[in-house]
């Protein structure tokens, strides 16, 4: 199984991204998929996560300003982030699992590698 994000970068703040991440090697349609991030010197956070009928819950945060989408087609869930703050520069990293909340207790079985988000003042 393999995740890879993409979509990471600079951006003002109040700017927008939006980050992909690709799945290959399991039943993505199955998949709870979730969102993190970690930031220098905290420990990982997080940010979303999407069951596999759609149902999202957010962080608060984040509430109100990200959202997650998917494409079974593609294999690929994404990360809509609008509004960012300087405080939202982490790396990112998804998640799948077949269990949701796995993913809530971060011991979900498949992670990706990362995507950093930097988001200046």
């Amino acid at each position: 199984v393999q995740l890879v994000e993409s979509g990471g970068g600079l951006v003002p703040a109040g700017g927008s991204l939006r980050l992909s991440c690709a799945a290959s090697g399991l039943t993505f349609s199955n998949a709870v998929m979730g969102w993190f991030r970690q930031a220098p010197g905290e420990s990982r956070a997080f940010v979303g996560i999407m069951n596999r009928n759609g149902v999202q819950v957010f962080g608060d945060p984040v509430k109100g300003r990200f959202t997650i989408s998917r494409d079974n087609g593609k294999n690929t869930v994404y990360l809509q982030m609008n509004s960012l703050k300087p405080e939202d520069t982490a790396v990112y990293y998804c998640a799948a699992d077949p269990n949701f909340s796995a993913i809530l207790a971060q011991t979900a079985r498949y992670w990706g590698q990362g995507t950093q988000v930097t988001v200046s003042s």
